[in-house]
């Protein structure tokens, strides 16, 4: 067996080692934000999803399903699933269109709303996790990761 054919086959695609990939550092990021979310959200008993479908909800209350998944870019399916659940919770109402009953405003309740309160700390708590991110580097990351959002989503309509 000759060890360095093998290692040449290796490392002959070097745009294939995993360091060289912007995908694999977003998708490590992602899972580890993912993970220090978990314990502050289980706290209020939601999922990460359910989180940023309130967290859209607080900002702007009373929108259509269609107006939430623009906002929110969870797809359709999941996000009818999501909001199922949250309404199950009791934290939303989806209340039927009186000129089209398909189509349903998102509501939040009373408890939907006192949410709010509990989680307020969570941004902050979060941002905690990133103690060599000041504030600049956070500005910076939002503003790449907006770019490449913005190149992907204008990829997905060709």
């Amino acid at each position: 067996m000759n060890v360095n054919v093998d290692l040449g086959r290796v490392m002959k695609h070097q745009e294939l080692w995993l360091e060289n990939q912007i995908c694999h550092r977003l998708y490590m990021a992602s899972n580890s934000v993912n993970r220090a979310y978990r314990p502050l959200l289980d706290a209020l008993g939601l999922t990460y999803p359910q989180y940023v479908v309130m967290m859209s909800l607080w900002q702007t209350d009373g929108v259509m399903v269609n107006e939430l998944q623009s906002t929110t870019q969870i797809d359709n399916g999941a996000l009818t699933l999501i909001l199922k659940k949250i309404a199950d919770k009791g934290l939303i109402s989806l209340i039927p269109v009186a000129d089209d009953r398909r189509k349903k405003r998102v509501s939040l309740t009373a408890d939907g709303k006192g949410l709010q309160e509990k989680a307020a700390s969570i941004p902050n708590a979060i941002r905690c996790r990133f103690p060599s991110l000041n504030d600049e580097d956070s500005t910076a990351l939002k503003l790449l990761l907006d770019k490449l959002l913005g190149d992907l989503q204008g990829q997905s309509d060709e």
